[in-house]
């Protein structure tokens, strides 16, 4: 069992990141000539050793580099995603909550997709198709959408409760940053893995600050801070109908209240930091294919 006591030994920790080691690694595909983009994706977990079966069980081998981030487990979940992928990479966290772990993993992706997955069974990796095809058509972010019109969108595990705060939440940023979101708060999404500088997400080792410690960003708000930031970077969105299904075991670590004041505060605090990037919205970007599959769109038109 990897329980916290001996989880160096069992995973390849990113405690020693840095900040400049993660901007390299964002770098180091671009340029890369391939036909097809390579595909990373990031599934953060803690104590999911029961619903991992049914998230491999989805995923097409061959195609997709892996990453778990493992958030000091004390169940069987890094033996559990090592038998049943054992090409897997595993990595630990920096400091607690989600949005540390993605940072983590985004830190540690090679590939020029990259595919946000829960660990709880709940985002059907059969949807994974549907995110690299409209990164493929022009899109620098794609994300998933419960509540889009068309076939394909819903969710099982929504509550009453949760619907309506995301509802408003989601309408407060669609006025403020002039979005047209119909799903704020869901953590399925893809992008290209230059969208990592305009996220800005810091899995490094801060001086003072302890592993036990969350910083801003490091919880659920991270769903909601990655939106904000590619909205306010004119970034090409495209939303993608997706069916949340309810976990197979276990309880959520969501906490609707204490987690919707989390995301209201992250909102007000990014509208106050003003634009990040001088970027306007433009229509889909034309790339060539095997050239440029991780650039971004502002990027793309640059260099045009």
């Amino acid at each position: 069992m990897a329980g916290p006591g001996n989880l160096e030994h069992s995973t390849r920790r990113a405690a020693d990141l840095t900040l400049t080691d993660i901007n390299n690694r964002s770098q180091t595909r671009l340029g890369t000539e391939s036909v097809e983009p390579t595909v990373s994706i990031v599934i953060p977990a803690k104590n999911e050793a029961l619903n991992l079966p049914h998230v491999f069980a989805g995923l097409e081998r061959d195609l997709y580099e892996v990453i778990l981030v493992d958030g000091d487990s004390t169940d069987d979940t890094v033996e559990v995603a090592r038998r049943l992928w054992p090409e897997i990479i595993v990595i630990g966290q920096t400091r607690k909550g989600n949005g540390n772990a993605l940072a983590c993993g985004f830190a540690e992706a090679t590939g020029d997709f990259i595919v946000m997955l829960d660990a709880d069974g709940s985002t059907d990796p059969a949807e994974i198709p549907r995110f690299v095809n409209a990164l493929k058509e022009g899109a620098d972010f794609a994300k998933g959408s419960r509540f889009m019109a068309g076939a394909g969108a819903g969710s099982s595990d929504i509550s009453r409760f949760r619907r309506v705060g995301n509802f408003f939440l989601n309408k407060i940023v669609n006025l403020l940053y002039g979005t047209s979101y119909t799903d704020l708060c869901y953590g399925y999404n893809a992008f290209r893995r230059e969208c990592l500088s305009v996220m800005d997400l810091d899995a490094g080792v801060v001086d003072g600050i302890d592993e036990c410690t969350m910083l801003w960003g490091d919880g659920f708000e991270v769903e909601t801070l990655i939106n904000v930031r590619i909205a306010k970077a004119g970034l090409e969105v495209a939303e993608v109908p997706s069916y949340e299904r309810s976990r197979f075991f276990g309880d959520s670590n969501l906490h609707a209240v204490s987690d919707g004041i989390r995301v209201l505060r992250t909102i007000h605090a990014e509208r106050k930091r003003g634009a990040r990037r001088a970027a306007s919205r433009s229509a889909a970007t034309q790339r060539e294919a095997g050239i440029s599959w991780s650039v971004i769109s502002t990027l793309a038109q640059e260099a045009s």
